[in-house]
């Protein structure tokens, strides 16, 4: 049995149409796919529906744990606020029409109103619920404050809201400077995904930006520790391989997931 399930983040295959990165993730023997709403808002201009997409999901037998991304809703106030809060609806309403879980929300890129965050953090969950779609919180590595876990989790404890869960990633940990034992301080419900990925030995960790991630074992990042962590406290859940990687969107997507997917299987495995 496998330690945990694979998901293909369609970043890593980003140049590639939705209904493809579908059909992709099947063939190359992932079990789900998060898809971006930027990738659907294309598809949706040339000419295809979301309907055609829950089919093609529905078809390949492929999840969505999540979409991505929910924007600056964190701390803005006022007629700014209102105006991202109706952004996420929309993105809100695209996740719930192909069938995800989650939508990930990340934070602002300075300095923090932790406070104000976590309060809308909690309207943004309450708010999920009406499209049966829950908001997941990402920290981000490259960003000025809320870098780590731990900082992940002021916000999720300052929300005190029971649906309030985290995205974790060996990246963002890397980049943020975080320890990875942080992961302990989670309960395994408290997880809505973890990214996977691993990051190289130059440039130093705090210049490196997403382009930069490469495949499982193929950097410095101590995965074998990371899984350890997300098994000791019981998760065995999604990994979802999300790179940037301009070289890897010009090869055959299928040839790159399945890479992917064996690589991630070498680590988490082992």
């Amino acid at each position: 049995m496998s330690r945990f399930r694979y998901c293909l983040n369609a970043s890593t295959i980003r140049t590639t149409a939705v209904p493809d990165q579908i059909r992709v993730a099947r063939e190359a023997g992932f079990e789900a796919i998060e898809l971006w709403h930027d990738h659907l808002d294309l598809y949706l201009q040339s000419g295809g529906t979301l309907r055609d997409v829950r089919r093609a999901l529905d078809d390949y037998g492929i999840k969505v744990p999540t979409t991505i991304y929910l924007a600056g809703w964190f701390q803005p106030a006022g007629a700014e606020h209102e105006k991202a809060l109706d952004e996420v609806r929309r993105r809100l309403e695209q996740a719930a029409a192909v069938g995800a879980e989650f939508a990930i929300a990340g934070p602002p890129p300075g300095i923090a109103d932790r406070d104000v965050g976590a309060k809308h953090y909690a309207e943004l969950l309450d708010l999920g619920k009406s499209f049966g779609v829950k908001p997941a919180f990402e920290y981000l590595g490259f960003v000025e404050d809320i870098n780590t876990i731990d900082d992940a989790i002021d916000i999720i404890n300052r929300c005190q809201h029971p649906d309030a869960t985290v995205v974790v990633d060996p990246f963002h940990c890397h980049r943020g400077g975080g320890p990875i034992e942080s992961l302990g301080k989670l309960k395994a419900s408290q997880i809505a995904i973890s990214h996977f990925n691993d990051c190289p030995a130059t440039p130093p960790a705090h210049l490196q930006q997403d382009s930069d991630r490469v495949l499982p074992g193929d950097g410095v990042v101590d995965l074998n520790n990371y899984c350890g962590q997300l098994t000791a406290i019981g998760y065995n859940g999604w990994l979802s391989l999300e790179l940037f990687r301009e070289d890897l969107w010009t090869q055959d997507p299928l040839m790159v997931a399945k890479l992917g997917l064996q690589k991630m299987r070498d680590v988490a495995e082992a």
